[in-house]
């Protein structure tokens, strides 16, 4: 896999207060990945972009919220998260 393909699966870090606990804790890291990625392509793009030994990957899809706006009703788009586990002793540095 080359690092153009690896960044198109893993999109961008996910920054919340659950994801910065996991990362404390547990070393695990938490990213958005693009929505047809499977456990394996994004086994691999981890790997090749951060060089670091994954232990597991878990993969959820997260679903869009309703949001109104006046009378207006839509859905925020779903999309796919992934929880990396790294190995003990190594970590991701995310910029």
């Amino acid at each position: 896999m080359r690092e153009e393909e690896a960044r198109n699966v893993i999109v961008s870090p996910v920054v919340t207060e659950k994801a910065t606990l996991l990362q404390e804790k547990a070393n695990q890291y938490t990213f958005r990945v693009h929505p047809r990625a499977n456990k394996i392509q994004i086994l691999q793009a981890a790997r090749k972009l951060f060089n670091v030994g994954i232990v597991d990957v878990q993969v959820i899809r997260v679903r869009g919220k309703e949001r109104r706006i006046g009378r207006s009703r839509g859905f925020r788009p779903s999309w796919k998260k992934a929880i990396l586990t790294v190995k003990a002793g190594e970590k991701i540095e995310l910029k």
